[in-house]
């Protein structure tokens, strides 16, 4: 059996625990064991990290010691998958930009606030994430990020005629990486059944990876 461990904690606002609920059901649907900490320290045993199939990381801002951002960077660099959402992984912890190169995305504003109706375009049909969906429209904050131009991108929307990955997945030494910027509160996910079927099949890709790197 795969495990999964999420962290949540951080801004409120973007409704960590409910979110938690919802990606961890998600995963135990799916097969896997989770277990759910409201503490960074959980992240602290870098030997039981690496044991972990995936960590989902639903912290938004907030600050992380070198002691709790160290065993998960190397755990990630050993091939453990990463997954997760909207602010809860695209805006935590500002002051670590190894954080940030290793999810592949920084936020940097959502103009307008929350309620921007906007179109989400499947970019990349082939991806075992993305493999029949289609395009789809979702009411919540739109998210304009700073990105790596070497992901992998399989969800866009547009910024005028500039066009902003939604979703993207990447690589961090050995392990996965899997980001989608939906997902600012639980209610989001409710919108369109594609919206969790997409972060729950990122979630077991990332996962997938372990196997691969051993």
């Amino acid at each position: 059996m795969k495990k999964a461990l999420i962290v949540q904690g951080g801004w409120q606002g973007h409704e960590p625990e409910p979110v938690s609920k919802i990606l961890a059901q998600a995963l135990r649907e799916r097969g896997f064991e989770v277990e759910v900490s409201d503490s960074l320290d959980a992240l602290k045993d870098e030997a039981k990290l690496k044991e972990l199939d995936l960590i989902v990381p639903l912290w938004t801002m907030g600050s992380i010691t070198k002691e709790q951002l160290n065993p998960l960077l190397e755990a990630v660099r050993s091939g453990v998958g990463i997954a997760g959402v909207h602010g809860g992984m695209g805006d935590s912890f500002r002051q670590e930009t190894e954080y940030q190169f290793m999810v592949g995305g920084q936020w940097v504003a959502h103009p307008g606030g929350d309620g921007i109706e906007y179109m989400v375009h499947i970019e990349d049909v082939d991806s075992p994430i993305t493999e029949g969906m289609h395009d789809f429209q979702v009411s919540s904050e739109h998210y304009f990020m700073h990105v790596d131009p070497g992901n992998q991108v399989l969800a866009t929307t547009l910024f005028g005629d500039t066009v902003m990955p939604v979703t993207w997945t990447k690589m961090y030494g050995k392990g996965r990486v899997f980001y989608c910027s939906l997902g600012h509160v639980a209610q989001v996910f409710e919108q369109d059944p594609q919206i969790l079927e997409m972060v729950a099949r990122g979630m077991v890709w990332a996962a997938e990876g372990k196997e691969e790197s051993e």
